[in-house]
């Protein structure tokens, strides 16, 4: 049995300029499972992200990998310690080849160069791109742009990976896609994953468990079929098709 690891986040706080983006939000994610990070827009989603992956200064909080505190490591060291996250507006190398773009991954970790040239090899084939390894990244669809910043994160043999908005600028079937693939990685891959995405009716099938934001504050945790219940949920976020 492979171990099990836990990212655990601490009463995070962010504001700007006196207004609360985030306000004391705690969760936790386990490898092998897959956590919904949920809510309007301006809730205060992507500013937990970018504090819990080193982006952005936390006010206050804790973030810690198996007990141990990662609150104050930089953001380029941070992956070193197990986590790693994509973004909404992909940021990939485009004029570098998809290989050279995966193996980022790997050798920002420590991972020798032949290595990381083998593994990220092995994760594009993985995910259907074995025969554009050389091609440059600017030549590729947006859904295989999405799919190397995903083998990138992967490259770096992360506990923990955070996608937000993983789905944004696909189509429908793209996104199914996707979606089917990325619920096999926790349990392939010993990983945990936080995704945030608006697609309900992914989510819901999707994730183990949901935590729900708005206006910076924890508003419902638990399983999807309870947080869709929640009567402050359906409220502020799903409306009443959801109840």
């Amino acid at each position: 049995m492979e171990n099990l690891s836990t990212l655990t986040v601490k009463s995070i706080s962010k504001s700007f300029r006196g207004l609360k983006a985030v306000n004391d939000v705690s969760f936790h994610l386990k490898t092998g499972e897959i956590l919904g990070l949920i809510g309007p827009n301006g809730s205060g989603k992507t500013t937990t992200i970018n504090m819990v992956t080193g982006m952005l200064p936390k006010d206050s909080g804790h973030i810690e990998i198996d007990g141990q505190d990662i609150s104050d490591v930089p953001a380029y060291k941070v992956p070193v310690y197990g986590l790693v996250r994509t973004y909404q507006k992909i940021r990939l190398f485009k004029n570098l080849s998809n290989l050279e773009n995966v193996m980022i991954g790997a050798v920002g970790v420590g991972i020798k160069r032949r290595e990381a040239a083998v593994l990220a090899a092995s994760l594009l084939t993985e995910l259907g791109l074995g025969d554009r390894i050389n091609e440059p990244a600017q030549g590729l669809t947006f859904r295989d742009q999405r799919l190397v910043e995903l083998a990138r994160a992967l490259a770096a043999k992360p506990k923990f990976v955070m996608l937000d908005e993983p789905a944004a600028g696909l189509n429908e079937l793209e996104t199914d896609e996707l979606f089917a693939l990325l619920k096999e990685l926790p349990a392939k891959k010993n990983i945990g994953m936080l995704i945030v995405e608006h697609d309900m009716r992914l989510i819901m099938s999707l994730c183990h468990r949901l935590h729900v934001l708005n206006y910076g504050r924890t508003i419902a945790e638990g399983l999807p079929d309870d947080v869709r219940k929640d009567p402050e949920v359906i409220t502020a976020y799903l409306g009443s098709a959801a109840s």
